[in-house]
């Protein structure tokens, strides 16, 4: 526990109502509490909040006294949240998501550009999509804050689920999955696959017009998603419908950077999503082997709360996405 913070459970037994915390409680108590469970320091909290370390440690005591229980412990790390803590967090953290959305409600009805918008993106959608929906986005409304954040889908989900994220952007999973949270989703196109290989190693065979042999590919070494990866069944379909087992000559990989390096500097070949690679292709450091579809990795789109009215930048933020998406050619479609 941490020294100067709670001792004792004399006020353990209280049973609260929400008019007696309502007293007793200052709003700003909670974001000082947020900004030390996000952060995992005081020192940085009191940074973040212009106030001293002391002063963070006397309103988190003064949160334990009226909570009954000690609400951090002291790591080598930082502050860990206690089972009270993480419980108190869990509300915390949707409540400031919901006291932010008024803020910027209020801002945007005084202003009308302004605001903060959070944006979850996965790697199928922060390519091409994202930034040109972002540049859109900010030669309308400079003032709007954007905040983006990459995680696996799955876990931007559990985001638009708490409230800390607005909009999340990627590859949507398959339907009983997707509809594991109260989400709206909505299709911008589906994620199609090619075979391509580094211009160096590749560009004679592409410019002369032939066209490779799908039975050469088994000798050719790979780069291949990793196991794991929602990608990697489509793949591995496409491996078997040409009649050869996994190569050989296989590096298994999720870092996008990794792979087109490895494409550019070896005579490796890589199934990859058309969005990922067509500005490394336009850029000649990649080209594409054959111009057959290869697959498809499924519906790419964005994600958000059904039942939460949308804030006026993030409603903005996805006409953006949209239009963006239409320029390259796809169409957009509501799933419920």
């Amino acid at each position: 526990m941490i020294q100067g913070f709670y001792v004792g459970a004399a006020m353990s037994h209280v049973r609260w109502s929400q008019l007696s915390l309502s007293r007793k409680l200052r709003f700003y108590q909670f974001m000082v509490f947020e900004r030390a469970l996000a952060t995992g320091s005081l020192q940085r909290a009191a940074n973040e909040l212009a106030l001293t370390q002391p002063a963070i440690s006397k309103i988190i005591h003064e949160l334990e006294q009226y909570f009954g229980g000690a609400l951090f412990e002291r790591s080598s790390r930082g502050v860990q949240p206690t089972e009270l803590g993480a419980l108190l967090g869990r509300r915390v953290k949707s409540m400031m998501a919901d006291f932010q959305d008024m803020t910027d409600e209020v801002n945007a009805y005084k202003e009308g550009t302004s605001g903060h918008v959070v944006v979850g993106t996965s790697v199928s959608a922060s390519a091409k999509l994202l930034p040109f929906a972002l540049i859109e986005l900010k030669s309308r409304v400079p003032d709007v804050l954007v905040t983006i954040r990459e995680d696996q889908i799955e876990r931007l989900f559990s985001g638009l689920a708490s409230g800390e994220i607005d909009v999340a952007m990627g590859r949507l999973p398959p339907q009983p999955h997707s509809h594991a949270y109260s989400l709206r989703h909505e299709v911008l196109f589906d994620e199609g696959l090619c075979l391509v290989g580094g211009t160096r190693h590749w560009a004679a065979r592409v410019s002369a017009n032939t066209r490779i042999d799908p039975a050469e590919l088994g000798d050719v070494p790979w780069v291949l998603p990793v196991p794991e990866s929602p990608s990697r069944p489509a793949v591995d379909n496409y491996l078997r419908r040409h009649g050869y087992p996994i190569p050989r000559d296989a590096i298994e990989s999720s870092s996008i950077l990794a792979n087109i390096t490895l494409l550019m500097e070896t005579s490796r070949v890589c199934l990859m999503s058309r969005s990922t690679v067509r500005e490394f292709v336009d850029a000649g450091l990649l080209c594409v082997l054959d111009d057959e579809p290869a697959g498809s990795l499924g519906a790419v789109g964005f994600s958000v709360r059904a039942d939460k009215e949308l804030k006026p930048a993030c409603r903005m933020f996805i006409e953006c996405l949209r239009e963006v998406a239409a320029l390259s050619g796809s169409g957009a479609r509501a799933e419920g």
